[in-house]
């Protein structure tokens, strides 16, 4: 059940000052009235296969086979109530595992359910089916705990909406859609009651209180919870509203909330919380568009728009190798891709890159594409039918050689030798923030050398006033420099200044000062940073060139690692990786002494890194200056033994 935590999360608001375009692509081109005209009603609407029949010309055998296995072993599974104690344990211990298993486990047990009765429609896992629907209904709370302002217990009289409120929205008008009419054989008060409690839980909080929510905003930058939501309200809208006119109102209100994530995002459409959570942003963005293409037969179409064009194509920039991606931020450092959803993505914005990943992907990792557990579930219903598309082979697919993107000022670069290099300027409010500015990560024929050590388990401290006293979080825990004890601080003010990049055959290279990422404490004037891959020596350069107060008391630099290490030889740091290649980093022996430890993997927030990296433990590397002064000059380089 570990995958239950891998999209656990909480709205990480953006400050007030951070800039928003308002293009409002959406709403600015198409009105309610001309919603209403152009989609499909409700009784006429018929996006999925409903019986076996239909079923069989899309779907190939091996899924459904897999499919009804799955539904089998769930015929007897108990649908557990939540009882208060469960729900209390976010505010009482931090702890959001529990919950998070009874709660996710039940909504992916129903809709393996459904899809089974679905595909072979003999009534066997209707019971079980009934059972499911009827115990969600009877929750007090869709969502989590975690999202409702520490109470721990959920106000009936107040709802709020959150992601997994959305969530089960779209599961049970799935449900609706696929054996309404088993249902109805049932008992017709079943059908009643899903539109009863969505519309309570769902519909009118969106509809009467929508300015009550921050990921709703049209002043102030908004994260992965508006589209990720948008894509669920879309969908139960379609399948469950039968009055017309607010069926297209709600529509037409969530492709206006959409907007407010396209206008948050920079002209190159960067993702801040990195690819993991790109799956939950950029891809539910295009879960929506999709959804509103299909459901209005091609009438509402943004696909050609440049925004839509450089937010899909972030994916394919941040990736490293295999399952590696760029992971600044809270993002994970391994992703196993959805291939058909980038593959559909690709063709609907005809971006060849993209559909070639896509077909990489799905032939790399095809029980990501198979799979009909998880979130995003109108997204697996599309993979499901379109699996039969994909070409048997990976077919032609070559990462990206560079990327710079400039609105969240991520560089990425590789060398031919094999040498892979991001880097980021930014600042310390970004969305999942980790105080990282001017931070790297060196990678060498896909295995990680220098690492950003990502994030440890979500629990109450994470999204806290207690946050940033998470190592994980720290600066003090990235590839950067702790000057007079100090690292960087988090909030806007936070950033690096004087930015530029620069990519040629010759080199990939990104300069900047970051010493306004740090507090006034540490008596930084400046400190210009270049982070450098030097395609004509096959190596990775890093030069910091820093003017501070007064002379100070101590300067460290940090390098964080998988690797194995040998500090033996003054000068040089010996890295050698699981496959046995060897690395080094090379410092002045004159200027420098090392040493290294490794971060506690104790506690709620850190056990996962006992597993995170292949089971290889993060090592800090700490590099003390034994030549301390007031200006000062260092280079670091690293680069194959």
């Amino acid at each position: 059940m570990k995958y239950l935590l891998i999209f656990c999360v909480i709205a990480w608001q953006l400050p007030a000052n951070a800039q928003i375009k308002l293009r409002n692509i959406l709403g600015r081109q198409y009105t309610q009235a001309y919603l209403q005209k152009v989609i499909i009603p409700k009784n006429d609407y018929h996006p999925y296969p409903k019986s076996p029949e239909e079923w069989s010309v899309v779907l190939l055998d091996s899924v459904k086979r897999s499919i009804l296995q799955a539904g089998e072993s769930l015929l007897n599974y108990k649908f557990e109530p939540i009882s208060a104690t469960i729900a209390l344990d976010f505010v009482r211990s931090g702890d959001r595992e529990r919950h998070s298993q009874i709660s996710f486990g039940k909504r992916n047990s129903l809709m393996t359910l459904i899809f089974a009765e679905s595909i072979e429609g003999k009534g066997r896992f209707t019971e079980s089916i009934l059972n499911g629907i009827w115990s969600i209904c009877e929750e007090s709370y869709w969502g989590v705990p975690a999202h409702i302002s520490g109470t721990g217990l959920p106000d009936v009289e107040n709802p709020i909406v959150d992601l997994f409120t959305a969530e089960t929205a779209a599961v049970l008008s799935l449900a609706d859609y696929f054996i309404g009419e088993q249902l109805d054989q049932v008992n017709k008060l079943i059908r009643q009651r899903i539109y009863t409690e969505t519309k309570k839980r769902l519909f009118d909080p969106l509809m009467i209180h929508s300015d009550k929510y921050s990921w709703l905003s049209k002043t102030n930058p908004v994260n992965n919870w508006n589209p990720w939501i948008m894509s669920n309200w879309i969908v139960a809208s379609l399948l469950l509203e039968k009055d017309e006119m607010r069926r297209a109102q709600m529509i037409h209100g969530s492709m206006v909330g959409l907007d407010s994530y396209l206008n948050s995002l920079g002209e190159d459409g960067g993702c801040d919380e990195g690819p993991s959570y790109w799956f939950a942003a950029g891809a539910s963005v295009y879960d929506c568009l999709e959804l509103l293409h299909l459901a209005t037969k091609g009438k509402v179409d943004i696909y050609s728009e440049p925004l839509i064009q450089k937010m899909s194509a972030y994916i394919y920039k941040t990736h490293i190798d295999g399952f590696y991606f760029v992971n600044f931020a809270d993002a994970d450092p391994k992703l196993r891709p959805d291939g058909l959803l980038l593959s559909r993505m690709g063709q609907a914005l005809s971006d060849k890159l993209l559909v070639q990943m896509g077909t990489w992907a799905f032939n790399t990792f095809p029980d990501v594409s198979n799979s009909i557990s998880g979130f995003h579930r109108p997204r697996k219903i599309q993979n499901l039918l379109t699996i039969r598309n994909q070409p048997p082979n990976p077919g032609f697919y070559k990462p990206l050689k560079d990327a710079w993107i400039n609105d969240i000022q991520v560089l990425t670069a590789r060398a031919e030798n094999g040498l892979y290099l991001a880097t980021h300027g930014g600042h310390n409010a970004e969305s999942h923030n980790h105080n990282d500015v001017g931070d790297f990560i060196v990678y060498a024929d896909g295995e990680p050398v220098i690492i950003d050590a990502g994030r440890g388990n979500y629990t109450a401290r994470t999204f806290s006033s207690k946050r940033y006293e998470l190592w994980f979080t720290q600066s003090q825990y990235h590839n950067l420099p702790v000057v007079n004890g100090y690292g960087q601080l988090a909030g806007r003010t936070y950033e690096a200044k004087n930015v530029s990049s620069l990519v040629n055959t010759n080199e990939a290279v990104l300069n900047m000062d970051i010493a306004a990422a740090y507090p006034q404490e540490a008596g930084i004037q400046t400190w210009t940073r270049s982070v450098k891959l030097n395609r004509l020596k096959n190596q990775v350069e890093i030069s910091d060139d820093y003017s501070l107060n007064q002379k100070p008391n101590s300067l460290q630099q940090i390098f964080m690692t998988v690797c194995k290490t040998d500090l033996s030889v003054n000068g040089t740091i010996k890295l050698t990786t699981t496959k046995n290649a060897t690395y080094t980093i090379q410092y002045d022996p004159n200027q420098w002494t090392a040493a290294s430890e490794y971060p506690s993997t104790e506690g709620m927030e850190y056990s996962s890194f006992k597993t995170k990296w292949d089971s290889k433990p993060v090592q800090r590397i700490v590099l003390n200056n034994i030549n301390l002064s007031q200006t000062g000059k260092s280079m670091f380089v690293i680069s194959k033994n």
